[in-house]
């Protein structure tokens, strides 16, 4: 007998471009059939006019706090599961919010509602080493420490390294590359890294972080394109892109679908020239957490954030939705959440991403083709994750599944109130259990953490 059978449901072939009227089987944790499936379940979801999609994969998003959630709740992870997330890959922009075994060690005891994997941070290393000044050069030891540091982290499980160049200005180019010395030319890590500079400074960035990836022979992820170059270059980007990976260099992309970005008030982000460089005023930065929470910022506001509130997330409405579009459409070019919160405040994109491309971008403003957009959530990730049995539903693969309704799905998170549960995602299946259903969870402890090619 089956654990779960889904019926009468429009099952998404991404591989094919096709949709399959009929049913799927599960049972321990696998997808046993599909089509049309006889035997009887324990469990029948009727998915009559519903989609059937691979569980949505998120290659770049930004874990819980264990000093602000105490280990006591989930924070980013629940609204993951929410929009139908079944598996993230975590520590991105250089920023561990802690220890990855530590995490490990947290989902091994009390799971977690996705699965994790997870980058080691070049920036969380640099802190670990002893160089805690963001505008300092490491030494020669601390490099040679933290060249150690990735070599453990890698034989622990980690997908590979990732760097937040912009957050750290004392990083240069050369560190960047000698982190990697213990693990250089191999084609089963990652590197991913938030640019150095944003919009008249993008392509520079791009060809750094692409010269990183062809002196490392290590497949490069450039994080979220969309803050990075959608400020009326991103056409130039894409097509200096395209060329470097043209060239040899296994070169990547994710970006996400909002114009506005987030980051800590008191990052280098918001250093001086950044107002001028975006060409935007104070007011295009708003505040997120209390006592500003939903304020935009004037000059004294802005100072006073940065000085007594340096942890504070903060929105910046800076970019172009057109080029975010542009984007999402390169055939080098994933979506991803960028998701992160503090005391679920936040930014609405790691709450509502991956239903407001769905509803939005596919369904509305019909600026992207459906199978294009799905295969960008799913199995494109799934592949540059090398994740052997995610992605794709077929037999013999994992039974991680969202089924949504392509007539209602939509986001409904916003910047006020950041973590709003979407519209439309009816189930998710995590591990070949039920998550959520009929639209409201039923279970967040079902997620795994997975190291390096458990999955």
């Amino acid at each position: 007998m089956l654990d779960i059978k889904i019926v009468n449901g429009k099952i998404i072939d991404v591989e094919n471009r096709k949709i399959i009227e009929g049913d799927i089987g599960i049972k321990d944790g696998k997808i046993t059939g599909i089509g049309s499936v006889p035997a009887e379940a324990k469990a029948v979801i009727d998915a009559a006019g519903k989609h059937v999609s691979p569980g949505f994969i998120d290659i770049h998003m930004h874990e819980e706090d264990f000093t602000l959630t105490k280990k006591e709740e989930y924070d980013i992870s629940d609204t993951m599961l929410n929009m139908g997330v079944t598996t993230c890959a975590v520590g991105n922009c250089g920023n561990n919010r802690q220890g990855i075994v530590e995490l490990h060690d947290f989902i091994k005891e009390k799971g977690n509602p996705v699965n994790y994997l997870t980058y080691i941070g070049h920036n969380f290393l640099r802190v670990e080493a002893g160089n805690s000044d963001i505008y300092k050069k490491s030494s020669k030891e601390q490099i040679e420490k933290m060249q150690k540091s990735v070599s453990e982290a890698i034989d622990f499980g980690a997908v590979g390294v990732s760097y937040g160049l912009e957050y750290c200005p004392g990083i240069d180019t050369e560190e960047a590359i000698a982190i990697t010395k213990e693990i250089r030319g191999r084609d089963d890590l990652l590197l991913a890294a938030h640019y150095r500079k944003d919009a008249i400074h993008a392509l520079d960035s791009i060809d750094e972080m692409a010269h990183i990836g062809k002196e490392t022979k290590i497949p490069f992820q450039i994080s979220h394109l969309s803050s990075c170059s959608a400020f009326g270059n991103m056409t130039e980007a894409l097509e200096l892109i395209q060329k470097l990976a043209d060239s040899g260099i296994d070169l990547m992309v994710d970006a996400y679908p909002y114009d506005a970005f987030s980051t800590f008030i008191g990052s280098a982000v918001f250093d001086d020239g950044c107002l001028e460089t975006w060409n935007k005023s104070y007011d295009a930065i708003m505040l997120t957490e209390e006592p500003f929470k939903g304020m935009y910022c004037d000059k004294e506001l802005f100072e006073k954030a940065r000085k007594d509130y340096p942890k504070m997330l903060a929105v910046a409405y800076v970019m172009n939705e057109e080029e975010i579009i542009e984007a999402l459409n390169h055939p080098l070019v994933m979506a991803a959440s960028d998701g992160i919160y503090r005391n679920h405040s936040g930014h609405p994109r790691g709450a509502g991403t991956f239903p407001r491309v769905i509803g939005r971008f596919v369904r509305d403003m019909k600026v992207m083709e459906f199978f294009d957009a799905i295969y960008k959530m799913t199995y494109m990730p799934a592949k540059r994750l090398k994740l052997k049995n995610k992605g794709i539903l077929k037999s013999g693969y994992d039974a991680d599944i969202t089924i949504f309704d392509y007539d209602t799905i939509i986001d409904k998170a916003t910047f006020r109130d950041p973590q709003v549960r979407p519209e439309g995602i009816d189930y998710v299946i995590v591990d070949g259990k039920i998550a959520i259903e009929k639209g409201k969870t039923s279970c967040n402890t079902l997620g795994k953490f997975y190291k390096r090619g458990e999955a």
